[in-house]
């Protein structure tokens, strides 16, 4: 019996000890799940809740609405709003025609236009050849971006402000070309915001800040060309590329971005907190507080060094409260889907398994983010490209872009892909990576990975 005894025991030990980690397993899985699930919202906190709704509601309002005081430098400073009105209105030139201004890529919302004038509008009834029913347009708050200040009179502007929508939203052209409901986040590839400040009668700002003449300025600006415009120029004043093409680089999306760390197109310039404090003050001339010592570098930055723009103080601050909120509404933004018929799915079936496979994608493109959870940058030699626009960024390196709504070409892609639109298809970026990482792939294979890539 004693042999028996010990003989049975330990397999009887060890299935017992096998059952008990199995039990405990699945309690710890099962665990898992519930911290995993998201919870309801009638189970949120109370006090989670208001913030939340709180933060999205004062977010969207700073997002779409919010000034920053801006108005004192396009206004006071630039006289933009005077080439807008043009001289029937007090102001210089012929003024600014709505017509002209869908031109420029300006968007009009749908439902901030008054009833009868979208009636009228529709009729063909209101001249859009006209400056009257731009400032029209601006009184009713339906130009996105763009905030009128109107004169007692109520008939003619005193100055113009801009909000994070000038560049960063667009229209679904739902009413017609350039006239329709909001879309926030999505990259106004048709706004032509070089030439728009290049109209402006008074440029001293920027030449004072550059050390050039106003003819240079206009010359920079509209260089630039739709969908474009170059947030570093005003730190190292490098207006062109080597080989003589503007320095300008295409507006990203602003959607998609909650977990993506570095949220520019090149190396460390930080988060979307950081970059809406950056453009805030120093590119949408907001008043505000920034501080960046960085850019005390007067070999790197030798316009910011000069013009110590990384200790900026306006005394008042009507920027830094708003950034928690502006953060949050941004990082809620989600990326469009794809629309049926937009790609086929057996291809991207397989070119999902290509994606993380023999096209080597994923080791960057990380899924579900589809960039690197961590430090997203890598030099131009890894990427295969040159390094001007890398080398002015405080890192010297390019972020990996999240792959997002790559499906949409007419808008959010508009002007073509990586951070000055050199390559103009998906496809010729598959073309590159095959090509600089040797990857071999068939024609059959890259249409494969091209769908996979349209699913995203």
């Amino acid at each position: 019996m004693t042999s028996f005894s010990l003989r049975w025991s330990v397999p009887i030990v060890a299935l017992a000890a096998a059952a008990a980690l199995i039990s405990y397993d699945a309690a710890l899985a099962e665990q898992r799940t519930k911290q995993a699930a998201p919870a309801a919202p009638s189970r949120l906190n109370a006090a989670v809740r208001d913030n939340v709704e709180r933060l999205l509601a004062e977010g969207i309002q700073t997002f779409r609405y919010d000034t920053f005081g801006s108005e004192d430098f396009w206004g006071g400073r630039v006289k933009l709003h005077q080439a807008i009105q043009g001289e029937k209105f007090g102001g210089v030139g012929p003024g600014l025609s709505p017509k002209q201004a869908l031109e420029f890529g300006l968007k009009v919302d749908m439902e901030a236009v008054p009833k009868n004038v979208a009636t009228a509008i529709k009729a063909g009834k209101v001249d859009l050849n006209d400056p009257a029913n731009t400032l029209l347009l601006l009184k009713a708050n339906a130009v996105l971006g763009v905030t009128g200040f109107f004169n007692e009179d109520g008939k003619s502007l005193k100055s113009v402000g801009i909000q994070c929508a000038l560049c960063h939203s667009t229209v679904n052209n739902a009413f017609m070309p350039g006239i329709g409901r909001r879309l926030d986040g999505w990259p106004n590839r048709d706004l032509n915001i070089g030439a728009i400040v290049a109209s402006a009668p008074d440029l001293r700002a920027f030449a004072e800040m550059l050390e050039v003449d106003e003819a240079t300025v206009k010359k920079v600006l509209t260089s630039w060309g739709p969908g474009k415009f170059d947030a570093e120029l005003n730190l190292d004043g490098k207006a062109f590329r080597p080989d003589g093409k503007p320095a300008a680089t295409l507006n990203p999306p602003a959607f998609g971005l909650a977990g993506v760390n570095n949220h520019t197109w090149t190396g460390a310039w930080g988060t979307v907190t950081y970059w809406n404090a950056y453009v805030g003050n120093l590119e949408m001339h907001g008043k505000g507080k920034f501080y960046d010592p960085r850019l005390d570098n007067a070999e790197k930055y030798p316009v910011a060094a000069r013009t110590r723009q990384g200790h900026k103080d306006d005394g008042e601050d009507r920027i830094t409260a708003k950034l928690p909120a502006l953060h949050f509404y941004q990082l809620s933004l989600p990326s469009p889907k794809p629309p049926p018929g937009t790609f086929d799915a057996a291809a991207a079936a397989r070119g999902e398994k290509l994606f993380t496979g023999k096209a080597r994608c994923a080791g960057c493109h990380v899924p579900p983010l589809f960039t690197e959870p961590g430090w997203n940058l890598h030099k131009a030699d890894e990427i295969g490209i040159d390094d001007f626009q890398a080398k002015r960024s405080p890192d010297e390196s390019y972020r990996t872009t999240p792959l997002r709504a790559l499906w949409e070409t007419k808008q959010i892609h508009k002007g073509g892909f990586y951070h000055d639109g050199r390559f103009a298809t998906v496809k010729d970026v598959v073309d590159h990576y095959n090509d600089h990482f040797t990857l071999s792939l068939t024609g059959e294979e890259k249409r494969d990975l091209i769908e996979y890539l349209k699913s995203l």
